[in-house]
């Protein structure tokens, strides 16, 4: 709920608390429609708040009072931590940026105008499976692109990159 509307309530457990897996969700549907930056904003602000917590173990929610300067975000009192499907997001932020998705019947990887958030430079995705075959990739920012690096693929799996 925005922090304008009359219910908001940063510390209410639907009127004003941030949800990681409702953000990653959120970026998916931006990524979708072709807005990875703005998903990878939400990657950003999601990372920036997971450095305050142990082993960077996203909660369930945590309160929605707005950033502090080096200051980390207020938890719930009673979030679980860590939650199996916060634990998730971080996995869904990185398909969203880099437009990642599957072709099983062409055997085919897709990174589609892939976006790395500010904060990575370079990230290696190892072990994409596509049947029984798989495929290493590295990606690296290069400028306002990004590049996407074969490490390794077994025979018949085909990876393409759009930009």
């Amino acid at each position: 709920m925005a922090s304008s509307e009359a219910r908001y309530n940063p510390m209410s457990y639907h009127n004003g608390s941030v949800w990681p897996h409702d953000n990653a969700l959120i970026a998916a549907g931006f990524a979708r429609y072709g807005y990875r930056q703005e998903a990878a904003r939400i990657f950003e602000g999601l990372f920036a708040a997971s450095t305050y917590i142990d082993l960077r173990r996203l909660p369930e929610l945590f309160c929605g009072f707005r950033r502090q300067r080096s200051q980390g975000p207020t938890f719930y009192p009673v979030a679980c931590s860590p939650q199996a499907w916060a634990a998730a997001a971080p996995l869904s932020l990185i398909q969203s940026c880099l437009g990642l998705n599957f072709s099983p019947k062409s055997r085919t990887i897709l990174f589609d105008e892939p976006v790395l958030p500010a904060f990575l430079d370079t990230i290696a995705l190892r072990r994409l499976a596509i049947g029984a075959q798989s495929a290493d990739v590295m990606l690296r920012r290069a400028g306002e692109n990004v590049m996407v690096e074969v490490l390794n693929r077994q025979s018949g799996v085909r990876i393409m990159s759009t930009s």
